[in-house]
This record gives C-alpha cells, structure tokens and sequence, in this order.
C-alpha cells in the first residue's frame, strides 16, 4: 500500500519507549479491487500489551473479517474504483468466503451497493485519501478526508465512484449484536 508504514512502539529491553517495528503489515489484496493490511490485532480485550511478537500476524487473525471474540483489529483499506456492477458483486463472493463472513450479504443487499455486509463489531472508519460514499439500507453520505464513520453491527458498505484508489483505516472491536 504506497504511502502506509506501520511503526510499532513497546518498551525497549530498559523499558524505555521503542520503536519496535517498522515496515509492511499483514497485507490481503484482490489486484483491482482492494488491498487491505492489519496492522494490528489482538484476541482480548482490554489489551494485553505484554504479549509479544507481531500480533497482526498471530493465529491467522489478520486475514478474517472479523477480530475473534473479545478482541480486535486495526487496519488500512485501499478501495479501487467500483467496477461493472455486474461483475463487481461476483468479485465480493470469493474474499466473503475467504474471510470467512459470517452474515452474508443478502441479493437485495448486492444490488443496492456489492460491498454492503454486515459484521459483529464496533468499527470507526476514516477517509485518509480520496471520497467513498457511505452506503446503509436507507441512504448514502458522501465522506471526505478527516470524516470518520462509527458503525454499530448494521449493514454498511462503501462505494468508490472516483477513477483511483481510495484509503481507509480503522479499527473494528468485537461487540454483542444489537439486533
């Protein structure tokens, strides 16, 4: 993902503040369509910050959908332009299945946008770069760099109708569903 670098800080072996590492996370891409990469994931909550090692990468986390219960990820979301809608919503059907979706877009669901989906957890979504348009069940709200969604378990989706990538990061935590 051109322009994201990850930094991760710990304590050095004095306890002194540390960067700890640096470079490319975890990254998944479907070339054209998106590209995505944890940077960073945890499987509890509050945070154990004494457990080591790269933590996007544990336990095959980075690559789901969602964090595993009672935990949480943190990721940057590079979205290409929509494509042919009638070929954008077969494009979703393999990654749904790959990381591992739990609640299946609906075919109403596919026609109103192909990336609508819904999960479990609380996610706050910012634009760093470009436009998306947030799209839910009833309507849609055009988000520019700085605008942050905070989605609550409901069907949401995000529409790129530029003629280049568009980037988001954000953190989604496991959460009870509300409906």
């Amino acid at each position: 993902m051109p322009g994201i670098r990850r930094y991760v800080l710990g304590p050095d072996q004095d306890g002194r503040s540390a960067v700890l590492a640096a470079g490319p996370a975890n990254v998944q891409a479907e070339e054209g369509f998106y590209r995505r990469a944890t940077l960073w994931a945890t499987r509890e909550l509050p945070v154990d910050d004494s457990v080591g090692g790269d933590r996007s990468l544990s336990e095959g986390v980075g690559a789901r959908r969602e964090p595993p219960p009672g935990g949480m990820l943190v990721r940057a979301l590079e979205l290409w332009p929509d494509t042919d809608p009638d070929e954008h919503p077969e494009q979703f059907a393999r990654p749904n299945a790959e990381v591992h979706q739990r609640h299946l877009p609906s075919a109403a669901d596919a026609r109103r946008h192909p990336t609508m989906h819904r999960t479990d957890t609380l996610d706050t979504i910012t634009v760093a770069r470009g436009e998306i348009y947030l799209i839910t069940d009833t309507r849609e709200a055009l988000m520019t760099p700085g605008d942050t969604a905070i989605i609550r378990g409901v069907n949401h989706g995000g529409g790129n109708r530029s003629d280049s990538p568009r980037l988001l990061v954000g953190a989604m935590i496991d959460a009870r569903p509300g409906t």
